[in-house]
């Protein structure tokens, strides 16, 4: 069965253009469920029924996997299921009847304004590492990007006339992005007075670099926000999701299209986007409660 996971494994990377983390999941998730069929004795796909499904996801359960979890792991067999009947590798599929777990959708956390300022302004100083994690910040919170779009900027990416930022997001889809006066105004100041600093590795073309001259990490800059947010005084768990979150919460409270929030995040579907609209609804809730003499 491996050959058939690596086969398909290639086939998300042609076909499908997938993001690199998206692989990586995928390719987690059905190692897992193909090692499971193969310590019950499972060692062809065409053997694979309704029944192995449901005991894999029972199992699943029994160990402490949420619903959710369960859900992303039952799409992964879903699409390998259905390649393997595509490509007449198997002659049916054993996930076609199954419904995915009942979740409920979490609403995302994120900073409010006061936070995003004093975590913004933690940074100080015009040495190199503070020139880069105050640009880092600055332009994520300015752009909504995902951290893995952040850390794989280029300097090509950058456009400082019109003052916008060429994204590439999931599926390699690529998308442009205003960065604003504040953002742009760091980003600058940190390629005068900073970049250079780090002496970046020959043809090393990405924005923003490691104490080496190379290309962060997604944990590298993890290492920074919290390092950060400590000097903020924010004394709850942040992760960089928390501020691309607090991007579309923000533009919204303030008035702005869903749709070209939905652009800027780089979301397929708008009903993506709309989670943010539930997030402002709770929020009314909540300063309701607080303040309203009969809350």
């Amino acid at each position: 069965m491996d050959s058939y996971l690596d086969v398909y494994m290639n086939y998300l990377v042609v076909e499908k253009g997938l993001a690199k983390n998206t692989l990586e999941a995928y390719g987690r998730d059905l190692r897992l469920y193909l090692d499971y069929l193969l310590s019950r004795g499972i060692t062809s796909v065409v053997k694979i029924g309704q029944a192995e499904v449901l005991d894999y996801l029972a199992t699943l359960k029994e160990q402490g996997l949420g619903p959710r979890s369960r859900a992303r792991v039952l799409s992964a067999m879903r699409s390998f299921h259905r390649f393997l009947l595509r490509e007449k590798h198997a002659g049916g599929d054993p996930t076609l009847l199954l419904k995915s777990p009942k979740t409920l959708r979490a609403l995302p956390h994120f900073l409010s304004q006061p936070e995003v300022e004093s975590l913004l302004a933690a940074p100080s100083g015009t040495d190199p590492l503070a020139l880069r994690d105050r640009a880092m910040l600055e332009v994520l919170y300015a752009t909504g990007l995902r951290v893995s779009e952040l850390v794989g900027l280029g300097l090509a990416d950058i456009n400082r006339d019109i003052g916008c930022l060429s994204a590439f997001g999931k599926g390699s889809k690529q998308r442009l992005v205003p960065l604003g006066e504040v953002a742009l105004s760091a980003l600058e100041e940190y390629l005068a007075d900073g970049r250079e600093l780090f002496k970046p590795k020959v043809g090393c073309a990405f924005l923003f670099l490691n104490r080496r001259g190379g290309g962060l990490s997604r944990q590298g800059f993890w290492k920074i926000l919290r390092r950060n947010a400590q000097l903020a005084g924010i004394d709850f768990k942040i992760y960089p999701h928390m501020l691309r979150h607090s991007f579309a919460t923000h533009l919204l409270e303030n008035g702005a299209d869903l749709r070209a929030v939905q652009v800027m995040l780089g979301h397929a579907d708008i009903s993506t986007t709309q989670i943010y609209t539930h997030v402002m609804r709770e929020r009314m809730k909540q300063i309701h409660q607080q303040f309203h003499p009969r809350g």
